[in-house]
């Protein structure tokens, strides 16, 4: 087995008995890189030279027998809408395309002092709004199973490269299903923690009271290292949890007895492909094999969660991008171009009778073409629907309404976990879509985050693990879904239905 095809805590252990160092684990993760990621676009930005650099810095202090951290030399990819100081942070837009933040992120303070190495910056669509990474305005990232393919959105690079072995480890975000949806749709694990487990300081903001950082990973236990390496409470985000983080690798082998598992029944209804449907409900049934006690469930409000998550995310996302102008923030329109067009529309406003005071200030137009310019459709669709929903005699029918929905979702997750210690149900209607056959109908778009919005609504815990294939040779996700906090219990039932099943271990020939 070559390095490249080992899971991260595989890695550690190899440079920790120094079978590999950190330069050689690097360079076979950079190789795969060179060789596949052209036809993939997983990446957006790749340094080298500062990965074996870094590397080759672990490789001195393990030789000098100095003190490590618990990822010492394993080589991580981080989504491009989480800032590295000094590194390009696109948020695949051409709003940032050039935007080199001064700071680094939390997390990649805390990869960092873990003596992680840092691979290099993933595809994302831009502002992280999208279900298959084709809204990014820097490129196309396609599907390691099947070219032709989306690997899902918005964090479809960082599930492209782990699944094409190009890193063992991403970091991504997910906002209404961002992490589990790609997960899913490209056979890797990927984790959303329970809102506020990880900070959020230095991520690009999209949907605030959304937004979270997770891992994607081969597996469970690879997503346990991760998320007890990031998690804990940040002063610089006032929203982190102030809570302790267990040791979640510790904890992992533990055996979950008397699970209950709840299976959502509105999870199984019009609209969820055959496919999907049999493996996913053959997941439930190794539980039941292992034990578990499985419960029919109801989320009766979930069937609203598209519309209040479109609403919610939507109007936090108009105020979050506000600050984009080109005067304040990001990319410029040319403004000679723009005054000589101003100048020749006022003239001609006056040659004609008309009122040249009527027209844009320099300033406004300015605004105007900058942000016409540098944001995508998708960004512009969103910032226009949370601008509507936001506005003077709208607010109480369409954002208040939503944020009372919202409620009623949470009320409702907090029944079921009354009743059952974890949801299971799918993570996607469909494996993998064809490249472009969503891009011309959003609402189509939106309904691939279907059953995933509900846990950021209501911030629960949520990880997609590979549960089967379909006859095309599609991965397919299984979601559990745990209460607050309850990260413990869904990695170790994650990690039950690793031990059991050996989808997490297949690979895409590329």
């Amino acid at each position: 087995m070559t390095l490249t095809e080992l899971t991260a805590l595989e890695l550690l252990r190899e440079m920790e008995a120094g079978s590999a160092t950190a330069v050689e684990v690097t360079t076979a993760f950079l190789d795969q890189i060179e060789r596949h990621d052209q036809q993939i676009g997983a990446f957006l930005r790749v340094d080298r030279d500062a990965a074996l650099a870094r590397a080759g810095d672990v490789d001195r202090r393990r030789r000098a027998g100095e003190k490590l951290g618990p990822l010492a030399g394993l080589p991580v990819a981080v989504k491009d809408n989480i800032c590295v100081a000094g590194e390009p942070t696109t948020c695949a837009s051409k709003m940032l395309e050039h935007y080199r933040p001064p700071y680094n992120a939390t997390v990649v303070e805390k990869l960092l002092a873990a003596d992680a190495v840092l691979l290099g910056k993933t595809n994302l669509d831009e502002f992280a709004m999208g279900g298959s990474t084709e809204n990014s305005a820097l490129g196309v990232t396609r599907n390691p199973w099947d070219t032709t393919r989306t690997p899902g959105g918005s964090s479809g690079g960082s599930a492209a490269c782990v699944a094409a072995s190009m890193a063992p480890v991403a970091i991504g975000s997910d906002t209404g299903g961002s992490i589990r949806q790609p997960a899913g749709l490209c056979g890797v694990t990927g984790l959303k923690p329970t809102y506020g487990r990880i900070s959020r300081y230095g991520l690009v903001a999209f949907a605030s009271s959304l937004d979270q950082i997770g891992p994607l990973t081969r597996t469970a236990a690879d997503a346990a290292l991760m998320l007890e390496t990031l998690a804990g409470h940040d002063l610089h985000d006032s929203t982190s949890a102030d809570a302790e983080t267990p040791s979640f690798t510790q904890s992992l082998d533990q055996p979950l007895a008397n699970l209950r598992i709840g299976v959502v029944r509105e999870h199984f209804g019009e609209g969820l492909d055959a496919e999907v449907e049999a493996s996913v409900r053959e997941a439930v049934r190794v539980y039941e094999s292992l034990g578990a006690t499985v419960v029919d469930v109801s989320l009766p409000h979930g069937k609203y969660g598209i519309a209040a998550y479109y609403l919610v995310g939507s109007s936090e996302a108009s105020s979050n991008l506000a600050r984009y102008d080109g005067a304040h923030y990001g990319y410029r329109t040319d403004e000679q171009a723009m005054r000589a067009e101003l100048d020749a529309e006022r003239k001609a406003a006056v040659q004609a009778g008309r009122d040249p005071e009527a027209i844009d200030s320099p300033l406004v137009r300015m605004y105007r073409r900058s942000r016409a310019e540098g944001l995508g459709d998708e960004v512009k669709r969103r910032i226009m629907l949370g601008t509507y929903a936001l506005s003077a005699g709208y607010k109480d029918a369409y954002y208040v309404k939503a944020l009372q929905v919202r409620r009623l979702i949470r009320n409702d997750y907090d029944a079921a976990f009354q009743q059952v210690d974890l949801l299971a149900g799918p993570v996607s209607p469909t494996p993998a879509f064809p490249l472009g056959e969503k891009t011309e109908d959003p609402l189509a778009m939106y309904l691939v985050d279907l059953y995933t919005v509900g846990a950021n609504l209501s911030g629960v815990a949520g990880i997609s693990v590979p549960c089967g294939f379909s006859s095309g040779g599609l991965p397919i996700g299984l979601q559990l879904q745990a209460p607050p906090l309850a990260e413990d219990r869904l990695l170790r039932a994650a990690h039950m239905f690793q031990q059991t099943t050996d989808w997490h271990t297949r690979r895409p020939s590329l």
